[in-house]
């Protein structure tokens, strides 16, 4: 199989679809042959992208057996590579290719060019209903859950480490991490509001990440009188998010509902069990279709406050639990998630898809 990779989103612009596009960059190909065509310069180059590649694939496609798409924006890429190759166009479908508030999107690319594609991959199943409910047939779609590089984050670091990075001591205090984009649907503002003030003085929580609700969260942490319990890091490496997911003792997702925004899989839950981290999520969208209650984390009904505080302080309460608990949890994460796995039902589908064509 021989298979035409096209990502608008890529490494090393940072987010969730510019991660699994490069991951399933590198997995795809150990199994069979990929050609990938990447724009790693972000939004801004997009308008010169797409042109040249839709150049770049019209001079490789009669090679191929079938073409891949990073996210459902290069949609409008696969209709018009239609026009020349009678060659099967399968979309990897996220939350946001299908619920972003814009008309112009809406009627154009969820409303005609995603329905075009001969496979809609979807990386959620919560993916998958919001395109039912915007017309798009229920056989186009296949669901295939994010992967993860189980050994990229997972190293062996020490309290003490975590401790000369924070600069603040930590002799018996429990850490709550959250990781990735300060946006309005991760709740992050809510759980500083609403839960953190009622968790113990020996709690302390890391935001590890930067965005639009940032400004929004540092009001609320100073309004609520929190400041010595919450520390807001901004963007951090690779190498700092190694350090925070392998000595923190607890991984929370307090995702919210927000019209026009969606979860569509959550892959830094993932992330956070593989690295033998507990984690509480929010029981909602694509969250459920990467936590598996009671196997690598725990979902909690999204914006009750009662729940997440009890969840947490019964978590937090047994060490000998965290610690077994991670140990199963990363267990699950390299049974079921794995991109050696994962990759494999990409190739089983794409081979399925161009059979049928």
């Amino acid at each position: 199989m021989k298979i035409l990779f096209i990502s608008r989103a890529f490494p090393p612009i940072t987010g969730g679809i510019e991660n699994q596009n490069y991951e399933l960059s590198v997995w795809l190909p150990k199994i069979c042959t990929v050609k990938t065509i990447a724009n790693k310069r972000g939004k801004l180059f997009l308008p010169i992208f797409l042109p040249y590649a839709l150049i770049r694939v019209f001079f490789l496609i009669k090679n191929y057996d079938a073409v891949l798409l990073g996210d459902g924006v290069l949609s409008i890429l696969g209709w018009k590579l239609k026009f020349f190759s009678k060659k099967p166009v399968i979309c990897i479908t996220h939350g946001l290719d299908l619920t972003y508030k814009s008309w112009l999107y809406q009627k154009l690319w969820v409303g005609f060019f995603i329905k075009k594609m001969d496979g809609l991959m979807a990386v959620g199943n919560q993916t998958i209903s919001a395109g039912i409910e915007r017309g798009i047939p229920r056989e186009k779609f296949i669901f295939i859950p994010n992967g993860v590089d189980t050994e990229k984050f997972f190293e062996k670091h020490t309290r003490e480490e975590l401790e000369g990075f924070l600069s603040v001591k930590l002799e018996s205090k429990k850490i709550i991490l959250t990781t990735g984009r300060l946006a309005p649907h991760k709740g992050i503002d809510w759980f500083c509001s609403e839960v953190i003030p009622r968790l113990g003085d020996n709690i302390l929580y890391i935001v590890a990440g930067a965005g639009e609700k940032r400004k929004n969260i540092e009001q609320i942490v100073a309004e609520k009188s929190i400041g010595k319990r919450v520390r807001i890091l901004g963007k951090v490496s690779d190498n700092e998010l190694k350090l925070l997911y392998n000595t923190a003792d607890l991984y929370v997702k307090p995702n919210i509902r927000v019209e026009g925004m969606m979860e569509g899989f959550g892959l830094v839950v993932l992330e956070a069990a593989s690295c033998k981290l507990p984690v509480i999520a929010s029981r909602l969208e694509g969250l459920q279709d990467a936590i598996m209650d009671g196997e690598n984390g725990f979902l909690v009904e999204s914006e009750n406050s009662d729940a997440w505080v009890n969840k947490i302080n019964d978590i937090l309460a047994d060490d000998d639990f965290l610690h077994e608990f991670g140990e199963k949890a990363r267990k699950y994460v390299i049974n079921n998630f794995s991109w050696e796995i994962i990759s494999k039902k990409y190739l089983a589908e794409i081979v399925k898809i161009v059979n049928k064509k």
